[in-house]
């Protein structure tokens, strides 16, 4: 699957948007991809998340013990991308402003793979790492479904994109003109 097809199911879905978004990384965009809009869809997510799962394989040497996912983006890619890896999926929620491994254990040595949705700076990810490594885990490789970054976002790890698909994003003290005479909205999952 390349990012045209991936672009392709979004658009299908009504999910992308266009106006002036608070992204969850803070930044301000004047596209905001609602990936809850193509989740909402059971064959949409598996066709997106079984492609993933075959990105994955073929750069992931070696066994995946886990597939993690960032609450609460992450939670609907890594439980259907685990599904097709053969590999439990489990996730990591914030528990005083940090990410936790809440309702499971993890061996030590672990081997895993982070599963996000959509990757602007990679900051969820990053957090992941930090919380998975803490715990004696292995993070082979972090996926997601579209970089926004198209590939300029160091994660740590390996990171494997469906979809590289670069949208311009802005502190909000340096919006161009066009953007800032548009209320902003902020339809992402973390309160910045």
């Amino acid at each position: 699957m390349n990012t045209d097809e991936v672009l392709g199911i979004f658009r299908e879905a009504g999910a992308v948007l266009e106006g002036h978004f608070i992204l969850t990384s803070g930044l301000r965009s004047p596209v905001f991809l609602q990936k809850a809009r193509v989740f909402m869809h059971a064959d949409k997510t598996e066709r997106l998340c079984s492609a993933l799962a075959e990105k994955i394989r073929k750069g992931v040497p070696g066994r995946i013990d886990y597939v993690v996912g960032p609450a609460i983006g992450g939670l609907i890619p890594a439980y259907e991308t685990s599904r097709h890896l053969g590999a439990p999926a489990i996730w990591v929620e914030r528990e005083g402003g940090e990410f936790r491994l809440r309702r499971f254990e993890i061996a030590r040595g672990s081997r895993v793979v982070i599963v996000e949705d959509i990757v602007t700076t990679g900051l969820s990810i990053r957090e992941t790492i930090d919380c998975l490594r803490e715990l004696g885990a292995e993070v082979v490789a972090a996926a997601c479904i579209i970089d926004r970054s198209a590939g300029k976002t160091d994660v740590g790890v390996p990171l494997i994109a469906l979809a590289e698909y670069e949208v311009p994003a802005y502190p909000a003290d340096r919006l161009p003109p066009e953007l800032a005479a548009i209320p902003a909205v902020k339809p992402g999952s973390r309160n910045i």
